[in-house]
């Protein structure tokens, strides 16, 4: 199949910034042709074991790049036992996953999600193979300055397209809060105490917190769930997995019990989009969730000594309420964002199931 003659002329327009308007956080720079390579990756069943998933099964534009499911789901015959988490503007996140576990490097967070059997299930000498038998992507590689598909090349590609998932026309970036918001962002800068975490244009400490989250039990009563989960603890070392049932959280990455059940602090942008909330869905709305903190969090022993109830009475929640609705900015449901069905040739796909069945 060939590419169009336009298409081509983006593909070969090199490194760039990907412009947004009004962009709080600024656009990094990457090479446009790779991005958009990794646009169709990013897409493409054929990045799961089974062709059963892509990565935006779980990560999808119109929420974001969440799934709104209170836990996302998983390879087949397995289910996920957290949140899936968003990426707006996740090139300059510190560390990756509720747990904190993978550092800054996307090309690591990609090979992560496409190799782990709970997730993708992929083999990628087997990936690139399925690159390689399409000769669309063939093209693309090469226009993306690579000779051929490759692994590398396209977890590369992938992590370009991610670096131009940004933050762009939000109330509280654009200046154009309501009286209610203005009243809420005094109210999270102060009696809220909400900014003592959730700093920065990016409104995240990136780093792990005990607040008290309450477990969600369908991660131990659904079998798909469970058997993720212990599949995961088994993996970073945990005693006794069998017969765990709470989420360890941040303690994985260096087993100190200090850190049992804390989590990274979550980037406040596009809220809106990304309900439910918390590292396992169970807080289904924001009224809720200034609900848990007014009341001091949940209970554990390990909370955060900061967390005590705050007193808001309900015009401040409602304030509160309000300013966080402003950190949420335009959809991503974007042809920047998304690879359009007349854009992708699904067939390609149908041959190589009916070649290998």
């Amino acid at each position: 199949m060939m590419l169009r003659t336009a298409f081509i002329c983006v593909l070969l327009s090199g490194t760039a910034a990907i412009a947004q308007d009004s962009a709080p956080i600024a656009p990094m720079d990457v090479n446009a042709a790779r991005a958009e390579l990794g646009k169709r990756l990013f897409y493409d069943y054929r990045l799961s074991g089974d062709t059963a998933l892509a990565c935006a099964s779980c990560h999808q534009p119109d929420k974001a790049f969440t799934d709104g499911q209170p836990l996302s789901d998983a390879y087949s015959g397995a289910a996920h036992f957290r949140n899936t988490p968003t990426l707006a503007n996740v090139g300059y996140r510190d560390a990756w996953l509720h747990d904190g576990r993978l550092g800054t490097n996307l090309n690591d967070v990609a090979r992560e999600m496409i190799t782990e059997t709970y997730l993708m299930n992929m083999d990628m000498r087997i990936m690139q193979e399925r690159l390689k038998q399409d000769p669309v992507y063939v093209e693309m590689f090469r226009a993306a300055g690579m000779s051929e598909p490759s692994n590398g090349g396209a977890r590369n590609a992938l992590m370009d397209f991610m670096k131009t998932i940004v933050s762009r026309g939000a109330p509280v970036d654009t200046g154009a809060l309501s009286a209610a918001a203005q009243r809420g962002q005094g109210i999270f800068e102060g009696k809220g105490q909400c900014a003592s975490c959730h700093s920065g244009l990016r409104f995240t400490d990136d780093r792990p917190h005990n607040t008290g989250v309450a477990d969600n039990p369908e991660i131990w009563a659904d079998p798909e769930r469970h058997s993720a989960f212990v599949t995961y603890a088994k993996f970073m070392g945990i005693e006794n997995y069998m017969n765990l049932r709470e989420d360890p959280g941040a303690y994985i990455r260096t087993h100190n019990p200090d850190k049992a059940r804390s989590f990274l602090t979550p980037s406040l942008r596009e809220l809106t989009w990304t309900a439910p909330y918390m590292h396992n869905g169970t807080l289904e709305t924001l009224e809720e969730v200034v609900d848990f903190y007014n009341a001091g969090g949940g209970d554990d022993p390990l909370k955060d000594p900061r967390l005590k109830p705050l007193g808001l009475v309900p015009s401040e929640k409602a304030d509160l309420v309000a300013y966080l609705e402003s950190l949420s900015g335009e959809s991503f449901d974007t042809d920047a964002y998304v690879w359009r069905e007349d854009d992708y040739d699904y067939s390609l796909i149908e041959d190589w199931r009916n070649v290998n069945n």
